[in-house]
């Protein structure tokens, strides 16, 4: 369990990609979920949930940096507005996908919890 006095930043820290660290690839992709062999033992277990703690992570140092560019204009440590304001839209748009891919999940999982057995 994650103690929320922790930032996710810390929480995740040590988390590695499950791409591995030579790899291109970002993201979801088709190694991400977890698969049981017939004989019961899991050979993927954990990386979806790697890859989802991997992507809070990024977002987190986003918004980190995007905070940390506003301090730096307002102190007068940096004056170019536009650098500024590109770290602010794409730490905003990553968090808008954050929260889409949430909600992704909660529908996933309420569709689930509601099929009939």
């Amino acid at each position: 369990m994650i103690d929320p006095n922790t930032s996710v930043n810390m929480s995740v820290h040590s988390i590695k990609s499950p791409w591995g660290p030579n790899s291109t690839q970002s993201g979801m992709g088709p190694g991400s979920l977890e698969t049981t062999k017939i004989d019961g033992s899991n050979e993927n277990k954990g990386q979806f949930a790697n890859a989802i703690k991997n992507y809070l992570s990024e977002v987190d140092d986003l918004q980190q940096s995007s905070d940390m560019s506003i301090t730096d204009l307002l102190s007068g440590k940096n004056e170019d507005i536009a650098s500024v304001a590109s770290a602010a839209a794409k730490a905003d748009v990553s968090f808008k996908l954050l929260v889409g891919v949430r909600n992704k999940l909660i529908e996933a999982y309420r569709q689930t919890m509601n099929m009939p057995l």
